[in-house]
This record gives structure tokens, sequence and C-alpha cells, in this order.
């Protein structure tokens, strides 16, 4: 028999976020999250996420263990602002036997229903800054500590409970070797003439924050034309300088502005965290703390985590302008291999910036929708 128990004690969440770690234990491209973040990610008093949305938490239990867990997840911006009446769902995650998946979506479509919204959508988080998506290509390989992972049988359940493929996307790589610098050297010169440009450059963390209200407003304007996209407010801008931006070296920021200091392109690469994440098993005390401090300096792979730039400077080949300062820093660190995060199939833009660089794509994953 199998039931479903909200998880609203601090021991229910706690484990609700250790399901993986069993479930995973023994797969060698399981990443697992940092303990301490993913219960501060749930935390309604340090997450403001929580002022614009609601979730709860549930675990499936058979036979006196946990086999799955699922959050379910309103987020009211999205709904009221944007007048999508979508039920999220995520954090998704079952043993291989579809009674313990359907209990925990029924759960799920069973809030939207009472919430009068039309279709349910998983897996995604809180917002665009969240994972998002199964994996459904690519099981052999390493993700990134900002994507999930999951067994091949997954896409079999969603498919048996009536979900259909609503988004798809791609994650790609490709070697530093493959990067060209005369497909950008001269045309960034060019376009930073033309436009009254300038690349800020960072060697403190503490260089980057005056920017970084400014980045998050440009995240803004544009991504907004994504279908994914859901606002990021003023109070989680706080919340999320906290928790990425400690992760990133300065160096790996990039910022450009116009001749009047106004910010019109970011990008932020982050060091490749995966082998320390799993080496730390989801704990930065009391060592977990050198193994990814040693990655943060150390690491030969890096991860294109974040471009945007500013709806009209789009086509103009400010990217470009980017390029080139990420060419000279990953030259003096080694750098071998650059990944980048999942992104959207239909999001021809972002496709085009990197065409140039021979990208492979080593993985795909997709959310999946059904109507309420």
């Amino acid at each position: 028999m199998i039931t479903i128990k909200e998880a609203i004690s601090k021991k229910d969440l706690k484990a609700f976020v250790k399901f993986p770690f069993s479930l995973y234990k023994d797969s060698e491209y399981w990443v697992p999250p940092i303990i301490k973040q993913e219960l501060e990610t749930f935390n309604k008093d340090k997450n403001p996420i929580f002022k614009d949305a609601e979730a709860r938490f549930f675990l499936a239990i058979k036979d006196g263990k946990i086999v799955g867990r699922v959050a379910a997840i309103i987020n009211w911006l999205e709904i009221n602002n944007q007048g999508i009446k979508k039920m999220r769902f995520g954090w998704f995650d079952f043993i291989d036997d579809l009674e313990v998946s359907k209990k925990l979506l029924e759960i799920v479509e069973s809030i939207g229903r009472e919430n009068n919204l039309e279709y349910a959508e998983g897996p995604v988080g809180f917002s665009n800054l969240d994972k998002v998506g199964i994996l459904t290509e690519g099981f052999e390989n390493i993700g990134p500590m900002i994507t999930w992972y999951n067994y091949p049988y997954y896409v079999n359940h969603y498919q048996a409970h009536g979900f259909i493929i609503e988004k798809e996307y791609s994650e790609s790589k490709f070697a530093f070797e493959n990067v060209k610098p005369e497909a950008f050297k001269k045309a960034q010169e060019l376009i930073k003439r033309r436009y009254g440009l300038k690349a800020l450059k960072f060697t403190k963390t503490e260089e980057v924050m005056p920017y970084a209200d400014r980045m998050f407003d440009l995240f803004n304007e544009s991504y907004a034309s994504l279908s994914s996209f859901v606002e990021i407010t003023d109070i989680q801008k706080e919340y999320f300088k906290k928790k990425f931006i400690s992760f990133v070296n300065p160096e790996y920021i990039k910022f450009v502005v116009d001749s009047e200091d106004k910010l019109i392109g970011f990008a932020i690469v982050m060091p490749r965290f995966a082998e320390a994440l799993q080496k730390i098993k989801g704990n930065l005390f009391p060592f977990g703390f050198r193994h990814i401090l040693k990655a943060k300096k150390n690491s030969k792979d890096v991860i294109f985590y974040l471009i945007g730039i500013h709806p009209e400077y789009q086509n103009k080949g400010v990217h470009a302008v980017i390029f080139n300062e990420y060419y000279e820093v990953f030259t003096e660190k080694g750098i071998e291999t650059c990944y980048r995060t999942p992104e959207l199939e239909d999001n021809e833009a972002i496709h085009k910036i990197w065409k140039h660089f021979d990208p492979i794509v080593y993985r795909r994953r997709k959310t999946f929708k059904k109507d309420l």
C-alpha cells in the first residue's frame, strides 16, 4: 500500500531533500545538491519567492520506506501578471513503480483543480533560475549542478499518466580549442567603437555587487519573450545574489556598458562543480568547502550559466565583446571544455550565438504537460 504524506516538519523536509541520495546511490552520473541550500530553497522564511508563490511538499511511502517525492508549486506572479494558469511541479523523483508516480501526480493535479488552474507542467522550479525538465537523452553524462538528473524510466511514467511534451531543451558543450578568436576579435572592436561600449573586468566579488541589481533587471528585459519566463522581483534579487554569486569567480562575470554606464549585456560563467559535489555528498562541513574551493580555483571546465543582451542591442554583435573577454580569461586559465545549461529548442537567437564554436548536443530534456 502506498500512502502520501505532506512534508511539513523540518525532519520531513530533510527526508524530502535526502530521498534522491538513496534513489541514486548507485549512479555515477547523478550530482547531489548541497543539502543546506536545498532546505533553504524550501524555507518560507528564507526564500523570498514565497511572497509571490506557494509550495507544498509530498512524500510517497511504501512498506515504511520513502519511495517518491514531489513539490507542488503555484507561482502567483505567473498566474496574475501573465494570465498563465499553470500548476507547477518539480523535485519529482520516484522508484520505478507506476502507482507511486501516479499517487504523487494526483496530489499535484488536485491542488491545481482546487485553485482553478488549467494545466500542470513539470518538472520545473519556482522561476527561470531553478532547474527544469527531465533528462530524455544523454543519461551517460554527468550534468552541471544546476540541472536535475533522472533514470530513463521517468519518461515512461509521464506518458503512462497522460502527460504530453510541453517544452524541449538541449544542453551543449564545445572544446575551448574550437574557439577561433578571429571570429569575434575584430568585430568586437568595431562594435565597441560604433556603439560606445565598454567591457567591465572584475577581480573581486565586491566589485560585482554594484551592478548585480542592474543585471537582474536586464535579465528580466532580455528573457521576457521566452515562453518559460517568470519575472525576478526586487526582493528575489537579494536572495539570488547571496545564493549564486559566491560560487562564481569574479573574473567569470562579464558586463558590457554603454557610454552612460548603462548595462546592455552580461554573462555569467561558473566553474564545473559536478565532481566536487559528488565527493562531498551534499555536505559542506566539515571538509566539503575544500572540494568546492578547489574546483572554483582549478576546474578546467566551465559552464555558461546566463547570457543576456538588452533588446535594443540584440543582433548587433554585442556577444562578440563578451566572447572576447572570456577568450582572454579562459586562455590564461587553460580552460578545456565549455558547457551550456539547458536552452529552449525554440530559442533561435541563443543558438545562433554559439554556432561558430561547433557545439555538440550531449543531453536533451523536456517538460511535460497535462490539462486539468
